[in-house]
């Protein structure tokens, strides 16, 4: 899809990212319409709801029936859909094991010691819906 302003082609993922940053300015859940204008208006209303609806499959935004359209809000922050992908991409891999080891061996001195200070503290955390 042609960027007019920059003359250049937009990606997919980058589209989205868009559309994601539009939606967590909403005020409220969103239309389809007001995600198109807070764009700038240079991306055709089915295109916006093309990715909205892509975004929705992946789990990435949630949408409620307004009258006869659709509202559109973000189904988390920008954390929380990072980690998804991550899980996403986890999912999709046989040997998870050598996965997350190749992942830990390439974090930074610091990232590593933010993963073990989480891991640490998970340990500690109550576990289930009757923990108190």
């Amino acid at each position: 899809m042609q960027d007019r302003e920059h003359g250049r082609r937009r990606g997919q993922g980058e589209l989205e990212a868009e559309v994601l940053a539009a939606l967590r300015e909403a005020p409220a859940p969103a239309s389809t319409a007001w995600v198109q204008e807070r764009l700038g208006g240079s991306l055709a209303y089915t295109t916006v709801i093309t990715i909205l609806t892509r975004l929705l499959a992946k789990g990435a935004v949630t949408r409620e029936k307004a009258g006869r359209f659709f509202v559109w809000t973000p189904a988390a922050d920008e954390a929380g859909l990072a980690a998804q992908r991550m899980h996403r991409i986890l999912d999709g891999e046989s040997d998870r094991g050598t996965v997350l080891a190749r992942f830990v061996t390439a974090l930074t001195p610091g990232d590593e010691q933010v993963l073990r200070e989480l891991l640490e503290r998970a340990a500690g955390a109550p576990k289930g819906p009757d923990a108190p």
